[in-house]
């Protein structure tokens, strides 16, 4: 059940990383200018530092910790929507997904999706293990910006460090989508394998084509006259691209036992608390308040009011027409539903958050409210979705992608230089926008969807995918960690001496007594 040569082989990368060479660890350019400010004042001389750039970091810093913050809403809805049984898998789970993202992100995943120069495959101007990061301030097409190596970017002077953190928390996020989809019946040491190769792979090569400043966001390759994709904040870039892995894994994973019956129809297997997946589904709203604001990466501009603006507006919508399309399906209030509904708005609405106006805000999230609902039902009778993630994260991400090219302003997509600067269908009244978006979420999907699909066969020729039918049975806290997330519930009677509330009276047994002889005496 446990592979020693997994541990084995953790164990020899986290050596590799301590003997790295002294080249891999941060050109350090902020904290020498910094050093180099402080100094400055105290020799009376000009600062080398806007006070904007203080400013800015901090926004960035902020918005980045409730993008991690996110980490606990996803526990939170995954325990809610699982049996009692696989609660506790799901906590080791977030953490071993988040801190392998760190330094698979460190290692190499930023250079790879942000590093330029803007129009390539991939990333390759800096930034390998935090590295050759460039000089602090320069000029790149005649523009002055800050941090050239990484272009993109290049409008915010939030310090490189900032930017790092913000865009590793979109990375941890992508990665925790794919896992939702796959609770109850999966390996743990398949999310460590598959975590290793996203985090430095197929999401750095994914986003930087998307958002990054990569071929799709510049426009016009290959010698096309295809205008360049808008993903503000990740609708493709983040969200379809977990949705996307995790579609490749279920293909091969396969349905939980009992999910569906002998004449191959679905049967409801009820998460066991709905109050946690309701506090989860709160905290991802919230965190969406730094995911789409912090994504203009500045506060000096104000721009990030208005994004939050639109963001709230949108998820308000989806729960309503999330809401109002269970009801005429079942005539009921499905609470899942619901909290559904804001999750596949708040996704549809992060690709076209910086570029469309407020009025556009609730069409984009009832229609995602609207779609996650018949999504899901549809999903549901050929794949299992405990989650719903497929639809939430994939659907409504690909909704919300199309978006921009309806309703794209034109003073906001110049303001972005990026794509059409005549604005969605809306406003031009052509599909310029329209077919690059579409183009640009295919090619993305395509990309990600064979590369995870080829990790995942991999694994399960040789590691496996699925845990066995007894451990499975059994639930994945106990097969795979030796406890329970709910002891007092599980263990049985004679093994819960010294837990409170446990009568005294019913666990007599002798010390050589055994269990099984206590719970029949």
């Amino acid at each position: 059940m446990r592979s020693p040569t997994l541990v084995r082989a953790l164990g020899l990368g986290l050596l590799v990383l301590l003997v790295l060479p002294a080249t891999g660890f941060a050109d350090a350019t902020d904290l020498n200018n910094s050093i180099a400010n402080a100094s400055g004042k105290q020799a009376g001389k000009l600062p080398l530092y806007n006070p904007s750039v203080g400013f800015d970091t901090i926004w960035v810093i902020l918005a980045a910790s409730l993008v991690m913050f996110m980490q606990a809403g996803f526990a939170f809805l995954e325990i809610g929507f699982s049996r009692a049984k696989n609660a506790g898998t799901i906590v080791a789970k977030i953490l071993t997904n988040y801190s392998i993202a760190a330094i698979g992100y460190w290692a190499v995943g930023f250079a790879f999706a942000f590093g330029g120069p803007i129009g390539s495959f991939i990333g390759h101007s800096g930034g390998i293990f935090f590295s050759h990061l460039g000089v602090n301030q320069g000029t790149y097409h005649g523009v002055t910006g800050f941090h050239p190596n990484f272009p993109i970017m290049a409008a915010s002077d939030a310090t490189i460090e900032s930017k790092w953190f913000f865009q590793f928390v979109f990375c941890a996020v992508s990665l925790a989508i794919v896992w939702g989809t796959t609770l109850e019946r999966i390996k743990f040491g398949v999310y460590i394998i598959y975590a290793i190769v996203f985090s430095t792979l197929i999401y750095p090569i994914g986003s930087h084509w998307v958002f990054g400043g990569g071929f799709l966001q510049h426009g016009a390759w290959l010698g096309t006259k295809i205008a360049g994709m808008q993903d503000f904040a990740g609708s493709t870039a983040v969200h379809l691209i977990g949705a996307t892995g995790a579609f490749a894994a279920l293909l091969l994973l396969g349905p939980r036992r009992g999910k569906y019956g002998k004449d191959g129809k679905p049967r409801a297997i009820p998460g066991h608390n709905m109050p946690l997946f309701g506090l989860g589904v709160l905290i991802l709203w919230l965190g969406w308040f730094g995911f789409n604001p912090g994504s203009a990466l500045q506060a000096a501009d104000g721009r990030f009011a208005e994004i939050l603006f639109i963001t709230n507006l949108a998820g308000a919508a989806g729960v309503l027409g999330a809401i109002t399309t269970a009801y005429i399906s079942t005539k009921t209030i499905d609470i899942g539903m619901a909290g559904n509904g804001a999750i596949a708005a708040l996704v549809a609405i992060t690709a076209p958050s910086g570029y469309i106006e407020i009025w556009a805000a609730p069409i984009v999230g009832a229609v995602a409210g609207v779609i996650v609902v018949r999504g899901v039902y549809f999903v549901d009778k050929y794949i299992d979705d405990p989650v719903g993630a497929l639809s939430a994260h994939g659907m409504a991400g690909i909704w919300g992608t199309l978006s921009c090219g309806i309703f794209t302003s034109p003073r906001l997509a110049q303001y972005n230089t990026t794509g059409d600067p005549n604005g969605g269908f809306v406003y031009s009244h052509h599909l310029t926008q329209l077919a690059a978006q579409a183009i640009g979420f295919s090619i993305a999907f395509l990309f990600v969807f064979l590369m995870s699909f080829a990790t995942f066969w991999v694994i399960k020729q040789t590691y496996g995918l699925r845990v066995s039918p007894e451990e499975e049975d059994a639930g994945l806290d106990i097969s795979e960690h030796g406890m329970y997330g709910y002891p007092e519930q599980f263990i049985p009677p004679a093994e819960l001496i010294g837990y409170s509330g446990t009568p005294v009276t019913a666990m007599t047994a002798s010390p050589s007594t055994t269990t099984k002889e206590a719970l029949t005496s």
